[in-house]
């Protein structure tokens, strides 16, 4: 929803949205009395800075109270879906016998990466760490944990709107279930190939330095079994659900109905063996709720003044979206970007936008954003996704993975010797790499 032409955005208005950033970004990596006090206070922080924005919408801005009943429903739609994956992932349990060879480890990280857009990447990374770390326990490093996170984690849920939240919101304000798939594939695909092959160099040589009798262990035939079978027709219908109507909030209805039924049909020892918790969607959705409300006037800031930014090329999105996912959440770096590239599209079409706006309906926005300037939404869509595997803190599953990594025993990077040895040397080149034509 727009703001009128005759309010301006003050300044101090973005600094909650600012102040709840840097709390998440930094709070994690604090000294252990700063981390404990803001892991039992982050609710009532996220709260209180939404407050604050909230109660200046409703006394000062004209239409405020709208807007918020509007970014309150998104949010509602947003979560339900995140939840609700989180949900049906925490009943679905992969034991493996045996331990896997580099080309199984590639394959394994293949499939990881595309099950990330049918099930999102929290829900794949959780269903998935597991096993991964259990079937190469014998040689498991920091390196399988990085890479796991590269591609399970975040770039591998690219292509759909269920892979990555950032992608689920640009599909609430219009932008098609498929249209990423039809635009993107070919650049997905060359930076999932170009880390499983960087995987498979380093993983190669790990296992050369494995005993050769155990090499022959190894190469045994794995045995794996699934437990939780219900739980994938409750996700297919949950990945239906995402196609309902808005209407009556089926579409959400249909999705919690179907993550109630997850939490009581399956086993408790699948949910024991898989250590689920609802903690972690909980942390996601106090912390979302202050996100949604605090960037609404970060998103109203630049949609006034964004084309004074000097955002011009698609490459400019994709560096400058990835550059902020990389130590922000990706998902309100996604919608200000994209807030930004319709300012900019509009400036090139102002009659075309005009008559957008004129329909009072933010998917038509969108859809003249698709038609008069695709790549800008690509370019978006793959910083905010893409960038997000640079740091521990650019996408939610990066902590979670690592947290399990370190509950198993498994030595991980620090932060800084995560974007030290891996990021910086091995991710960026090749993100750099798909930058390319945009």
């Amino acid at each position: 929803m727009a703001h009128p032409a005759e309010f301006t955005i003050p300044l101090w208005l973005l600094l909650p949205f600012a102040l709840l950033l840097l709390c998440i970004a930094i709070a994690p990596l604090s000294p252990a009395g700063l981390k404990h006090w803001w892991e039992h206070n982050f609710l009532f922080v996220s709260l209180g800075l939404a407050g604050c924005v909230a109660a200046y919408y409703l006394a000062q801005v004209p239409g405020g109270g709208g807007q918020l009943v509007h970014t309150l429903h998104e949010y509602f739609s947003f979560i339900t879906l995140i939840g609700s994956l989180f949900v049906v992932a925490g009943g679905i349990h992969i034991k493996v016998r045996g331990e896997a060879t580099p080309f199984g480890n590639v394959i394994f990280l293949l499939i990881g990466a595309a099950l990330a857009n049918v099930i999102g990447t929290t829900g794949a990374s959780m269903v998935l760490i597991r096993p991964y770390i259990r079937m190469n326990k014998i040689r498991i490093s920091a390196f399988h944990i990085v890479f796991f996170i590269f591609l399970v984690s975040n770039v591998g849920g690219a292509l759909t709107p269920i892979g990555d939240p950032p992608l689920f919101l640009g599909y609430l304000r219009g932008v098609p279930f498929f249209w990423l798939i039809e635009h993107i594939f070919l650049r997905w695909l060359l930076v999932v190939g170009a880390l499983l092959a960087v995987f498979y160099v380093l993983d190669r040589r790990s296992f050369g330095r494995v005993p050769a009798k155990i090499q022959h262990e190894i190469e045994a035939p794995d045995t794996w079994r699934f437990e939780g079978g219900v739980n994938v027709i409750l996700l297919f219908v949950i990945i239906g659900a995402v196609f309902l109507p808005e209407k009556y909030f089926l579409r959400e209805l249909t999705m919690l109905a179907g993550a109630a039924a997850s939490y009581f049909l399956t086993p408790k020892p699948v949910h024991a063996e898989n250590h689920f918790s609802f903690g972690p969607i909980k942390e996601v959705a106090y912390l979302f709720i202050g996100i949604f409300v605090t960037m609404l006037p970060a998103l109203g800031y630049l949609e006034l003044h964004g084309k004074e930014f000097g955002l011009t090329r698609p490459a400019h999105y994709y560096f400058a979206s990835g550059s902020l996912s990389a130590v922000l959440d990706n998902a309100p770096t996604y919608v200000n970007f994209l807030k930004l590239a319709e300012v900019s599209a509009a400036a090139a079409h102002p009659a075309e936008f005009a008559a957008a706006v004129a329909s009072g309906h933010e998917t038509a926005v969108v859809q003249t954003l698709l038609e008069r300037a695709p790549a800008l939404v690509m370019a978006v869509s793959l910083g905010a996704v893409f960038f997000g595997a640079m740091t521990y803190i650019g996408n939610g599953p990066n902590f979670m993975v690592k947290s399990i990594a370190e509950s198993a025993g498994v030595h991980v990077p620090t932060f800084f010797g995560y974007i030290l040895k891996y990021s910086l040397p091995l991710l960026l080149p090749i993100l750099a790499l798909a930058s390319l034509g945009l």
